[in-house]
């Protein structure tokens, strides 16, 4: 697996500290990449989530990752393949939707910050084998929302989240409410329609709100 020698600088901590919600984006002109980049970073979401499901996301990811103050991870990485393809484009981060030691033990090696998902307790203690103690939960609607994140919270008092999937502007605050929330991940900041319509405006208008968010 490529290494990336500047990104051990950087902490999964110090990532979920930079604001309340991170962007996660998809791609599928490598030429909406900078435009919808400093859309977000210009509005205050510096961490952005670029997720590995088109064919444009690793030209995206390298794009992005050219404007000043953008902090741009790989999410939706499945595969070996994938991580490889992710840290040549520059990947300051990664973001898996499940749990993969293989992965995990990659992106140690390469001196990346790892988000694995989790949404049980049974692979919640799976990562805590592997020494990690902060995680995606997801899908976060899906697997109980706010709700089981509490319920989580009394035996993994130490765990941090960042919840994605479903969440929207409106349902943000209860998940950053809860004092095992660090970030909230949000793919209502860049939605399809608006990214096709090359409405960046709009999509800075969002992240404004996005950035402003209470935790």
């Amino acid at each position: 697996m490529t290494r990336k020698p500047d990104a051990a600088k950087l902490t999964v901590d110090a990532l979920m500290a930079i604001q309340p919600v991170i962007p996660v984006v998809t791609v599928d002109r490598s030429e909406d990449a900078e435009p919808l980049g400093a859309a977000l970073v210009g509005a205050g979401l510096r961490v952005i989530e670029l997720v590995m499901r088109t064919e444009a996301a690793a030209e995206a990811i390298r794009r992005m990752s050219g404007i000043e103050g953008a902090i741009v991870g790989a999410g939706t990485v499945l595969s070996p393949t994938d991580f490889d393809v992710a840290m040549k484009a520059g990947a300051r981060f990664i973001v898996t939707p499940g749990l993969s030691s293989f992965i995990v033990e990659g992106a140690r090696a390469a001196g990346v910050p790892i988000l694995p998902g989790v949404c049980t307790a049974t692979e919640i203690m799976t990562g805590l084998s592997l020494g990690l103690d902060r995680f995606k939960f997801f899908p976060a609607e899906q697997a109980g929302g706010p709700a089981m994140l509490k319920a989580l919270h009394g035996p993994f008092g130490h765990v941090k989240f960042c919840p994605t999937g479903g969440v929207t502007e409106r349902t943000a605050p209860d998940y950053l409410a809860l004092p095992n929330v660090a970030v909230v991940g949000g793919g209502w900041i860049t939605p399809k329609a608006l990214v096709d319509a090359k409405d960046w405006e709009k999509i800075a208008d969002l992240a404004k709100t996005a950035a402003g968010l209470k935790r």
